[in-house]
């Protein structure tokens, strides 16, 4: 039996091409990263240069632009804002300012939507978006990440079948997280994972190339839930 050849040596060209590859893999996140935050400090040092006079700005004392100063600004005031509304004459003032946008048509409605969304978001007891699950969706035997939202409110429960208990999930569509599909299940046929929801958001928009951490779980969980589908069946 003859030896195996000996791997033919890389030439020159291909380690030309896999060093640009490693290059581009290594500086084009942190360039992107890079240009996301200089985008964003830009934006707010923009926003916030006209509301205040010149004399509070670094650049009218120094002989070169400083950024970052708006948003440095911009977190002491949403800070003391956030300090106003935690004591009685701040949380009085703001249910004198939401009573008169209330009174206001159109703004109103608008104010009330972008309200519940932020509180959505940013609520630190919130339940929204806390748990990533599994559902056989489009097709059976097919599953689909989804992200678990709260539970329907009672004005949606009234209509929905009393057998079994619902809950809200959101089907985003990769790679684009932002939008999707927002529907109620049964809660018995969710598949809740062990990751984390930064995690299946990576998942998703990778379109399944950056697994987590415990995607051996999530391949045993899958198996498990399809077996005891069919075992109902």
């Amino acid at each position: 039996m003859l030896p195996p050849l000996p791997p033919r040596p890389m030439s020159f060209g291909a380690r030309l091409r896999n060093w640009f590859l490693t290059g581009l893999v290594i500086a084009g996140p942190l360039a992107l990263t890079a240009w996301l935050v200089w985008w964003f400090v830009g934006s707010v040092d923009q926003f916030v240069r006209p509301l205040l006079p010149e004399r509070f700005w670094p650049d009218s004392y120094l002989p070169v632009k400083v950024p970052g100063t708006g948003v440095v600004l911009a977190v002491i005031f949403l800070t003391l804002l956030g300090f106003l509304a935690a004591n009685i004459l701040g949380r009085t003032l703001l249910s004198l300012g939401e009573s008169l946008v209330s009174r206001t048509p159109i703004i109103r409605s608008i104010y009330k939507s972008l309200k519940q969304i932020f509180e959505t978001i940013f609520s630190t007891n919130g339940t929204s978006f806390r748990k990533v699950g599994l559902v056989e969706y489009p097709v059976k035997g097919a599953w689909s990440v989804v992200f678990l939202s709260a539970t329907p409110s009672p004005i949606i429960r009234e209509h929905l079948p009393h057998e079994v208990e619902y809950a809200s999930v959101f089907l985003c569509c990769a790679p684009t997280v932002s939008t999707g599909f927002f529907f109620y299940v049964p809660a018995n046929d969710i598949v809740e994972l062990p990751i984390s929801v930064e995690e299946g958001v990576k998942l998703v928009m990778s379109c399944g190339l950056i697994q987590p951490e415990a995607q051996t779980k999530l391949a045993a969980l899958a198996a498990d839930a399809k077996a005891r589908k069919i075992a109902a069946e």
